[in-house]
């Protein structure tokens, strides 16, 4: 007797697999394959959610005009490069989104792979900036590969749990491989250095994890562990994380050297006011009080030329993505675009979260864009790539996966 998909993935596949067969109308019927022609294009294209590429049109226009005004009131050297990438990323997004997942997901460990090799490429070949060795010339490209390593790690890891069973999840020795898969990358980009960014990647890896079935406890004993050796990490920092740390802790300590970027930030959102000083008039910004006020600090430039409406406005708008995000993934009928989409999803709210937590005064500063907002071709690109993917898993969601004997 076949076996819906997704029914033996325990509590949360399960429970996915009830919301959707109480909620969808068709439900999770064993042997289902889906009806429509998979080189009908035109059917793949009205099954695209257009909602969510409206709004991720929305954040490039928000985007837009804020790098207009970080660069001043002109197009260059912000906003019309930034634009011009936003639409042949959205080509690609469509593009992609017309790809079976089963396709896609056959790529998982060879992108993963090319991760791998591309961020070892940067520590042996990087282009050194800002004091880290985060970039990798190819070309005529200059790219950022820990941007697109996150979604390649969620990718792997929901090829290596897709078909397992609940039995299988509970095995440590079944976990290995997966953990494995995490620390790579997360050592890689640590080495950078860039440990913002290796702490987001291990949190996608463990919320795929965690959404394949892995045991909360196991969890809790990780950080356990991260807790018992924080003394021995930060002993070990880079001089400027441990600055970083310490300004978070005493912003004042040094307003004119490591707080000076921090303290900035908090005038500028608390100059915006309610309503903004006016598009174009924000003094911090114009006066260039904020620091990279066109990457990082964005948001800043948005709170204090539109004020808080205008922010609660964009912080509405990112994190409504955040949640089409994740109900593509609670919708999906087959466990490979439930994980991958749950890693996706996590992916983009830690990108806002931490982005302005940290101009916030929140957590201590790191290099995380907002994305679709701040100036940066890799950023936007591999968040333009994931939404690919997503829109592939929301096409697609009813396909059926070949099936292996899960061991």
């Amino acid at each position: 007797m076949s076996v819906p998909l997704g029914g033996r993935r325990g509590r949360f596949g399960a429970g996915l697999a009830h919301r959707i067969s109480g909620a969808g109308g068709m439900g999770m019927v064993p042997g289902y394959v889906e009806k429509t022609n998979p080189f009908a294009i035109g059917g793949k294209l009205l099954r695209v959610n257009w909602l969510f590429v409206l709004a991720a049109c929305g954040l490039a226009g928000i985007g837009y005009a804020a790098l207009y005004s970080a660069g001043g009131g002109h197009p260059e050297p912000f906003a019309e490069p930034q634009l011009v990438r936003f639409f042949a990323a959205l080509l690609m997004m469509l593009a992609i989104a017309m790809v079976d997942i089963r396709v896609l997901a056959k790529t998982s460990w060879v992108l993963w792979g090319i991760g791998v090799v591309l961020l070892a490429a940067v520590w042996k070949f990087g282009h050194v900036g800002l004091g880290a060795k985060r970039w990798l010339d190819i070309g005529p490209l200059h790219i950022q590969p820990s941007e697109f390593m996150k979604l390649f790690l969620a990718m792997a890891l929901a090829a290596w749990f897709h078909r397992a069973s609940h039995e299988r999840v509970g095995n440590p020795i079944f976990l290995l491989p997966a953990v494995v898969a995490i620390l790579v990358p997360a050592g890689l980009i640590l080495k950078e250095p860039n440990l913002g960014t290796a702490v987001i990647t291990m949190t996608i890896g463990g919320a795929v994890m965690f959404a394949a079935g892995v045991r909360w406890w196991k969890f809790a004993l990780v950080l356990a562990i991260v807790a018992v050796a924080a003394p021995f990490v930060y002993a070990h920092l880079h001089g400027y994380q441990k600055e970083r740390i310490l300004t978070f802790l005493h912003p004042g300590r040094d307003p004119l050297g490591a707080g000076y970027n921090i303290i900035q930030s908090k005038i500028a959102l608390g100059a915006g006011g309610m309503w903004g000083q006016g598009f174009l008039h924000g003094t911090q910004n114009q006066l260039d009080f904020l620091p990279e006020k066109q990457t990082d600090f964005i948001f800043t430039v948005i709170a204090e030329e539109f004020g808080f409406a205008g922010a609660v406005g964009v912080i509405g708008l990112l994190f409504s993505m955040c949640w089409m995000a994740l109900y593509t993934a609670l919708s999906c009928r087959h466990q490979y675009g439930r994980l991958v989409g749950v890693g996706i999803a996590t992916n983009l709210f830690l990108y806002c979260f931490v982005n302005m937590a940290m101009v916030m005064g929140l957590i201590p500063v790191g290099g995380v864009p907002l994305p679709l907002i701040s100036y940066g071709g890799s950023a936007q690109t591999a968040v333009m790539l994931g939404f690919g993917v997503l829109m592939s898993i929301h096409v697609h969601r009813d396909v059926e996966f070949e099936r292996q004997d899960d061991g």
